[in-house]
């Protein structure tokens, strides 16, 4: 019988730590968190909704995080 997955866990960090930050910094600041995936995103964007532990989105406005979430 095959193990039962096990998700990795969440790094114990605020997502509006990230709000105003460059993209490029606040993406290197989260990688160094243990953010697993850290998703870009520009205003607007069409995205699926399903909560993935461990990834960290971010709509960015003229090179700044304007809104950052967990999933």
């Amino acid at each position: 019988m095959a193990p039962i997955p096990k998700p990795s866990a969440e790094p114990n960090d605020s997502p509006d730590t990230y709000v105003g930050l460059d993209s490029a910094r606040a993406e290197r600041l989260a990688r160094e968190k243990g953010w697993s995936t850290v998703r870009s995103l520009p205003p607007g964007a069409i995205i699926t909704m399903e909560y993935r532990v461990g990834r960290l989105n971010f709509e960015v406005r003229d090179g700044l995080v304007a809104r950052a979430w967990k999933g």
